[in-house]
């Protein structure tokens, strides 16, 4: 890819638009999992342009919305502990725990970092031999593989006062979670171009056969996006299950072998915990036992953690599908980024926060050609 307008062209979009409304005869409902590709529907009035009855539902797709609330209070834990140097990416800074977050961790004298890479922390760490150094490793398959290559580095390089706080987890067993919940009103999946770029699209026929949904992964420009649903809307209609690869200049079939190679040395496949959702079995990575020193989880003995919700924030059930942000009480009086109830309306993937941003309270989207996409 050269040029981002050549992936938001109005005219173009209105040809894919053109086509999906041709193409439509009944509802159908869509979900994207994947946080960024929510900005983007939101902010260019996707949801709003598309034909009566396309539905886009918004999914568990953002990373630090799904970190467990347990996960967050251990991190702040160990941040407030003397002598640790506590790095984390600057969007988990402001979610909130049960009672404070980062930055209050931070305005009361703990060490707490900003890095942009996993590998900022370790040379923080290599730096400064006398402190415990812990990096918050949060996200989906697409952060994965550099948090694994920094605890790989940190054992062979013997730094040993490099730890990690591990909070991974994975899509294909929230793709199965979803279908199989009781309410599931999903017909089908617009699957998350960077994770099938580094996972490949292997996971996927089992749960489009098993559930009979369509799985079409996607980029994250407008035009992406129309693609997508162009072609989950076209086998909906024909009564086809498959995956379906409309991202191709960035996902092969097989994803990136060198960075699933680092991903199954250093961690393996366990169940995990999910903000707002639960449990999901076999969701989440943790460090294998040959990394266990590097587990900052293990080496600062974090337990006995309490845990406890906003009762009036229900991010959980945006997480699920099962509201719009706008639909909860909270949504822009008591939550607001600045003082934000859950992690949906503080993280720059969250819905609430795609929300707030452009749409506050569903004012309708202004016609293609006053708003161009892009």
């Amino acid at each position: 890819m050269k040029y981002l307008e050549e992936f938001r062209d109005p005219a173009l979009a209105r040809r894919l638009l053109d086509d999906i409304r041709a193409t439509v005869t009944r509802p159908w409902a869509l979900m994207e999992v994947c946080g960024g590709q929510t900005h983007t529907i939101i902010r260019h009035g996707i949801d709003q342009l598309l034909p009566e009855g396309v539905e886009l539902i918004h999914g568990p797709g953002c990373p630090v919305c799904v970190t467990p609330l347990e996960v967050i209070d251990k991190a702040l834990e160990i941040a407030a502990r003397p002598g640790v140097v506590f790095c984390s990416f600057g969007d988990m800074l402001r979610v909130p725990g049960s009672d404070r977050d980062l930055f209050r961790v931070r305005s009361e004298g703990g060490d707490v970092r900003v890095v942009y890479s996993p590998l900022d922390a370790l040379r923080i760490a290599r730096q400064n031999p006398d402190r415990e150094v812990v990096f918050f490793g949060i996200g989906f398959e697409t952060t994965a593989p550099p948090n694994a290559m920094a605890v790989h580095l940190a054992r062979r390089q013997g730094v040993r006062n490099f730890s990690m706080l591990v909070s991974h987890v994975r899509v294909p067993p929230a793709i199965e979670a979803i279908m199989t919940a009781p309410d599931c009103r999903v017909q089908g999946f617009l699957a998350a171009g960077h994770v099938c770029s580094v996972m490949g699209i292997d996971e996927y026929p089992p749960l489009a056969a098993r559930h009979r949904v369509p799985i079409v992964v996607t980029g994250f420009e407008p035009l992406d996006i129309l693609e997508g649903i162009r072609r989950t809307v076209r086998q909906l209609e024909r009564g086809e299950h498959v995956v379906d690869n409309a991202y191709p200049r960035a996902v092969r079939p097989e994803g990136n072998p060198a960075a699933r190679a680092v991903l199954a040395d250093v961690f393996e496949v366990g169940d995990r915990a999910w903000r707002g959702i639960g449990v999901i079995p076999g969701s989440g990575w943790h460090l294998s036992e040959r990394y266990r020193e590097h587990d900052a989880e293990h080496r600062f003995s974090v337990t006995g953690i309490t845990t406890r919700e906003p009762a009036e924030c229900r991010s959980g059930e945006v997480l699920q599908g099962l509201i719009k942000p706008h639909e909860c009480a909270a949504f822009g009086t008591s939550c607001t980024p600045r003082t934000p109830l859950g992690a949906t309306m503080v993280s720059t993937e969250g819905a609430c926060a795609a929300y707030y941003l452009y749409r506050r309270l569903g004012a309708p989207a202004a016609p293609l050609e006053a708003n161009p996409v892009g």
